[in-house]
């Protein structure tokens, strides 16, 4: 979801990605459907399990196996990713769409330096020759703001902080200006501090640099301050997509609300915060209707039968703003108790 006047940058239709386990076919991605614009920050939110970050693998192609993408479309421009020979993904990848992975100390080499890696995009998708390659890395350091670049370069992914690590990772995907940069929990496990300063950081990339940005996170105050766009997901699905203030403002989907009422809010007393009961279901047994059914208090308030009989689709309800949810859509022999 985007400005329609301007034509996306990347688009997500149908995208379907099952893992085939000795256990049965985890629906892990089951019909994703997005776009962003040059520019804009996508918000993608929602629990562990929920199909966050096999989204985002799906997008770079790097789905191993068990898994396979089954259905869908990924386009970037005027080409279709999923269509592209593997030498052409490799070319886009890191060079056009770059990925910032969860676990920054995991993802750098460990016998290699900092400056080396960081190099090495240089050498490998560019004219630049070593020394060229090097000055690159360091001025990479220094533009994401590690203190002493010259030395830190040569600093191996131990010898750094967990800040530092991420501000690498950070580095090392905007090597190339790509037009895409997937943010997959870039603030995960760094204080509250080190969290604003990478925040930050990505932001005024955005700004210098004209990046897109799929920020892929659980934590709604992140998405609050940074995102243009939110797509709240749940089971591998998209239950709810509008802009970052209409969610908030008026968030439709009791899945949504009952994160947003989860949040706890400075100088605000409450005696306990508010919890979604249960947890995000098994994705080999999905539920047969909505997959939030059996978690959903509104259902049991409004006494919904179908919620557990046939599954919604994600339907337009407000400009800009869709959701999949049985209290705002009709069915045959069915009436939506609620209007927005």
């Amino acid at each position: 979801m985007s400005d329609t006047s301007i034509p996306p940058l990347l688009k997500v239709s149908g995208l379907k990605t099952y893992f085939y386990t000795d256990d049965g076919v985890v629906k892990a991605v089951d019909g994703v459907n997005f776009q962003i614009c040059p520019g804009e920050i996508m918000g993608i939110v929602g629990e562990s399990g929920s199909g966050k970050s096999v989204t985002a693998l799906s997008i770079m192609r790097l789905i191993g196996v068990p898994g396979k993408i089954l259905n869908g479309e990924i386009t970037f421009g005027n080409r279709s990713l999923l269509q592209l020979p593997d030498a052409e993904m490799r070319h886009v990848r890191g060079n056009q769409i770059s990925m910032i992975f969860q676990q920054p100390q995991s993802s750098l080499n460990p016998v290699y330096t900092v400056g080396d890696q960081l190099a090495e995009a240089f050498l490998i998708h560019t004219q630049a020759d070593k020394k060229e390659a090097w000055q690159g890395a360091v001025d990479l350091l220094r533009s994401v703001g590690i203190p002493d670049p010259e030395n830190k370069a040569y600093a191996y992914p131990h010898e750094m902080s967990g800040g530092q690590a991420q501000r690498v990772m950070i580095a090392m995907a905007l090597a190339l200006k790509p037009q895409i940069l997937i943010a997959d929990e870039p603030t995960t496990a760094l204080d509250v501090t080190i969290q604003a300063q990478i925040l930050d950081l990505m932001l005024n990339l955005r700004d210098q640099l004209g990046t897109a940005i799929v920020l892929i996170t659980h934590d709604l105050g992140i998405i609050a301050e940074t995102a243009d766009w939110v797509a709240v997901m749940y089971a591998g699905q998209i239950v709810e997509q509008a802009s970052v203030t209409n969610l908030f403002e008026r968030p439709l989907h009791p899945y949504t609300q009952g994160l947003i009422n989860s949040i706890p809010i400075l100088g605000e007393e409450k005696e306990r915060l508010d919890v979604i009961p249960g947890s995000v279901p098994n994705m080999i047994y999905v539920p047969a209707g909505c997959r939030f059914s059996p978690r959903c208090r509104t259902r049991l308030e409004y006494g919904l039968s179908i919620c557990l009989e046939q599954s919604p689709e994600i339907q337009m309800r407000l400009p800009g703003h869709s959701v999949r949810c049985w209290l705002y859509q009709n069915a045959e022999g069915y009436t939506a108790p609620l209007t927005v």
